[in-house]
């Protein structure tokens, strides 16, 4: 994990403010979503990017009976 050398600080309601320059970066707007993960002893900000439950891919997902469902495993399913 490469460091930024960036510091923020946490207000008495547990937020922060993202930079501006990773914002951009990564593609991340107002209404995006973000993951938090922990590992070890560190927090881990990911967008998010809503994939497939059966093969994982984060490409042409659409919802399906309220899960998502690429397009390549929606087809495949029809064929069965």
């Amino acid at each position: 994990m490469k460091s930024t050398g960036i510091v923020r600080k946490i207000d008495s309601l547990g937020r922060f403010v993202l930079p501006i320059e990773m914002r951009n970066r990564l593609d991340i707007g107002p209404d995006s979503g973000i993951e938090i993960f922990f590992e070890n002893n560190s927090i881990i900000l990911r967008k998010y990017e809503p994939s497939c439950i059966f093969c994982g891919s984060t490409a042409d997902v659409i919802d399906f009976k309220d899960k998502k469902i690429c397009k390549a495993c929606k087809a495949e399913l029809l064929l069965k």
